[in-house]
């Protein structure tokens, strides 16, 4: 690791563009700008074409501090936010020539969210691992098959490209970089600032498992999926909840895969570890008490679904997530 004298002046280019998601971009750059309080030598520049003021997706005007083709290069981070309109930007020709222009010349290029399409469009992620949005990886990879997307990863570093997950997960991006050029103990410093994970357990897995079911093309399930909601420590067996749609087993296999992409079996355990992380983070409950209210049966085959889907066990993940909300005053007793 090179002291932080070696580090000074090291430029971070932000590529932003009309439409672009505001905390894609302002995530990363609390990061850089903390670390830069903590004696780090950042220089994070906004950059877009023509150097206009950009408008973000939320109608937010965001002021710019330089042209993409004034700079001579992409600094040591070129940065690639994401935007919802995944197809305008990764089709703006004039803004793809300066991303692959500048990326030949960065240190790193990365991008957040919906930015691994732009970086995909100009050719800079073939043959490489990537990650995006967990609602677009599946568009990602169908539109680049020469891209082997990580559906689940919060971030993935592969040579000198790294791509992150969705929108805030470009924390996680601008923190392993920081990392990475000044050591832990300056990320971590960040990271406590920011009140934020020096590295989230889990990946986008910890998502919700009801969002894989939406709509009403999923109408014939609906009663099976509220029975699993409901109770998830229920019969949930082939032959159970093929008997509450009133379908075949066969049928209601078949029906599961086609909407959800799961198995019946498999939208069961996810479920399941769903309700068991909820109460976990809302109750002091034993984990045996959780494990059989939930459907687990016991400790031990809650813990592995735990370590297999989010990385860390029933404890850690209790101990980590337990609440959003401030803890109450304390009283006198």
């Amino acid at each position: 690791m090179a002291t932080p004298h070696e580090h000074e002046g090291r430029t971070v280019v932000v590529v932003v563009y009309d439409g672009v998601r505001l905390l894609d971009v302002t995530g990363p750059l609390e990061v850089f700008t903390m670390a830069v309080e903590h004696g780090a030598g950042y220089r994070p520049l906004i950059a877009s074409l023509g150097g206009r003021d950009i408008k973000t997706s939320g109608g937010i005007r965001l002021g710019v501090d330089v042209a993409l083709e004034e700079l001579g290069d992409g600094g040591h981070i070129l940065l690639v936010p994401g935007s919802p309109d995944v197809d305008a930007a990764s089709a703006d020709r004039p803004l793809l020539y300066q991303v692959r222009r500048l990326s030949g010349r960065a240190r790193h290029t990365a991008s957040v969210c919906a930015g691994a399409f732009v970086l995909a469009a100009t050719g800079l992620l073939d043959g490489r691992r990537a990650a995006t949005h967990w609602e677009l990886a599946e568009r990602l990879a169908g539109a680049y098959p020469g891209i082997e997307v990580d559906r689940d990863a919060i971030f993935v570093r592969d040579g000198d490209i790294v791509t992150s997950a969705g929108v805030s997960s470009g924390i996680d991006l601008a923190l392993g970089l920081v990392e990475q050029d000044y050591g832990a103990d300056l990320a971590r410093t960040v990271a406590k600032h920011l009140v934020v994970f020096m590295q989230r357990p889990g990946g986008q897995s910890q998502f919700s498992v009801r969002l894989l079911a939406g709509g009403e093309r999923c109408a014939p399930l609906r009663p099976v999926l509220d029975a699993v909601a409901v109770d998830p420590a229920g019969d949930h067996g082939l032959a159970a909840m093929a008997a509450r749609a009133g379908l075949s087993v066969r049928q209601l296999t078949r029906l599961f895969r086609q909407e959800t992409g799961l198995s019946p079996g498999r939208y069961v355990e996810l479920a399941r570890l769903e309700s068991a992380r909820n109460m976990l983070e809302t109750s002091d409950r034993p984990l045996d008490v959780v494990a059989r209210r939930i459907g687990f049966g016991s400790p031990e085959t809650m813990r592995r679904a735990f370590v297999r889907e989010l990385g860390v066990p029933p404890t850690a993940y209790r101990a980590r997530f337990r609440t959003t909300r401030a803890p109450a005053p304390r009283t006198g007793s």
